[in-house]
């Protein structure tokens, strides 16, 4: 693995640090008025998502890490454990159902999920962007509203509450973003 100074670190790079995997959340530049300059570090661990704030110098070698993606498809939950199947060599492998956190409700049957594996261990999955839901309830729209920023709160098929432009009504499908679990569109 290629190990890089300190003042190199970027958001998003994943470091070996202190016998862990951790990202880089938020990097800052710091250069005092006295002493040399340093890398403020906030980093998030992947395994356990604990956060630590370091401080590397421009001096100090950091083991960078490359995460290896693999497309999954997704096949049945059984028991808290998300069921998946490599797409090209059909393999089967288990993982916990609070690896996708908050927009696990998304996760649907035969989704295509992109894995990021560390030394065949998977650390995190990545729901594709947008998904397809349905709306099962949601207020009628009131006559004279206008869409210029209103929006009415509205429930999906599985369960996660959104808030919808008044022109969308119950029994419709409408595309969610799965980063920010917000209405994009109509279907």
């Amino acid at each position: 693995m290629p190990k890089i100074n300190g003042n190199e670190i970027r958001p998003g790079n994943v470091l070996e640090h202190n016998d862990g995997l951790w990202v880089a959340v938020k990097v800052s530049h710091v250069k005092p008025g006295k002493g040399g300059a340093f890398a403020q570090v906030e980093m998030k661990n992947l395994r356990n998502g604990s956060k630590l704030n370091e401080r590397f110098r421009a001096a100090d070698k950091v083991e960078r890490v490359r995460l290896e993606q693999k497309d999954q498809q997704f096949l049945y939950e059984a028991d808290g454990m998300l069921v998946f199947m490599d797409q090209e060599t059909f393999e089967q492998i288990e993982l916990p159902a609070d690896i996708l956190g908050e927009r696990r409700p998304f996760l649907q049957d035969g989704m295509t999920v992109t894995m990021e594996y560390y030394e065949n261990e998977a650390l995190s999955a990545t729901l594709p962007q947008k998904v397809t839901c349905r709306i099962v309830e949601t207020e009628p729209a009131v006559k004279g509203q206008t869409a210029a920023n209103s929006f009415k709160p509205a429930v999906l098929d599985n369960g996660v509450r959104i808030m919808v432009p008044p022109f969308v009504s119950q029994d419709e499908d409408v595309i969610v973003n799965t980063e920010t679990m917000e209405y994009a569109e109509r279907a």
